[in-house]
């Protein structure tokens, strides 16, 4: 089993080969790829040394699999070069994730969908990933009419430049940007960059994406997503329409039985999900479950989960296990 992890220096990437050695994946033999700067530098990955190469070798080198996190502009290039050369890859940017002809995947949701001859499969957004684990079985249950998330959403989210711009203003330091405006002490209502309708494109992937993970059209989702001074993960306030009604305790155990899903919500003892425990794991956590009492069938969550493993790293992974196990690669 042949791996390429394309972009295997950056955040995302680093956390990647992590993930396949903590899951022991089936690797033989790990390509790591990144831009021409990093080529020829050395990664250890289980004990032996793997040199990065460049793309165009990573190609010829024909992995079964090439787990990408190397922004959209280079998935759209050589994403269709790997899946010709028969590698099949799995996507980390937003590139391919709403074509049509393209799966969107959250293995406990819809891997079931997957098959051979999907050549190029899109990883969602962070945001969704952690938002729809949480609602999909619910969806089953009651049916979503109408979504309203606000994201508190980790900078780990826009990358080491954002780490870096932190840190610099912790201590007071100048140093270079990854935001228009200082981080520390501060919230962001900007994810991403502006649309036409006003909203951002991080705002509108929760839109778009959930819908298509899953298979309805019908759902009313309205986003407000927000970068907070954080590096443990993203949080997000869910309210949920529902067509029907709920009890809280099925609600509870629908929730409990949910792989890959964590209930911390007792506040009596003040339990509930914060990313300074998500930070590392690769559970999603719910808590402060409640009904809205405001209107009928409507639930408010609170939805955390580190965004560089379930929401990026963890799911690219599973998605592979789901390949592999399948016969599917």
């Amino acid at each position: 089993m042949k791996v390429a992890v394309v972009g295997a220096t950056g955040m995302v990437g680093e956390v990647m080969l992590q993930v396949l050695s903590e899951r022991n994946f089936p690797v033989t033999e790990l390509i790591p790829v990144a831009s021409e700067k990093s080529v020829g530098k050395e990664i250890e990955f289980q004990g032996k040394k793997y040199a990065v190469v460049n793309l165009e070798t990573a190609v010829k080198m024909q992995p079964n699999i090439a787990l990408f996190s190397a922004g959209g502009e280079t998935s759209l290039e050589w994403a269709p070069k790997f899946a010709q050369a028969g590698t099949t890859v799995i996507d980390n940017s937003s590139a391919w994730r709403m074509n049509p002809d393209n799966k969107l995947v959250v293995p406990e949701i819809n891997a079931n969908q997957l098959s051979k001859t999907d050549k190029i499969i899109a990883n969602p957004n962070c945001s969704t990933i952690q938002m729809v684990l949480a609602l999909a079985p619910l969806h089953k249950k009651y049916k979503i009419k109408r979504i309203i998330v606000s994201t508190y959403q980790s900078i780990t989210g826009t990358g080491v430049k954002a780490v870096q711009q932190l840190e610099n203003e912790y201590v007071g330091n100048k140093g270079e940007m990854a935001y228009k405006y200082q981080i520390h002490q501060n919230a962001i209502p900007q994810c991403d960059v502006f649309e036409d309708n006003g909203y951002t494109k991080e705002e509108m992937k929760l839109v778009r994406e959930t819908k298509k993970i899953l298979s309805d059209n019908t759902i009313a989702v309205s986003a407000t997503a927000v970068r907070v001074p954080i590096v443990g993960g993203h949080s997000e306030a869910v309210n949920v329409e529902f067509e029907h009604d709920f009890d809280l305790s099925e609600v509870r155990k629908i929730l409990h039985e949910t792989q890959g899903v964590t209930i911390q919500d007792n506040t009596d003892t003040f339990t509930y999900p914060m990313p300074l425990y998500a930070k590392g794991k690769d559970d999603v956590f719910v808590g402060r479950i409640r009904r809205d009492e405001s209107q009928p069938n409507t639930l408010n969550m609170w939805i955390v989960a580190d965004n560089l493993r379930k929401g990026a790293a963890t799911n690219t992974v599973q998605i592979a296990e789901y390949l592999v196990k399948n016969n599917l690669v």
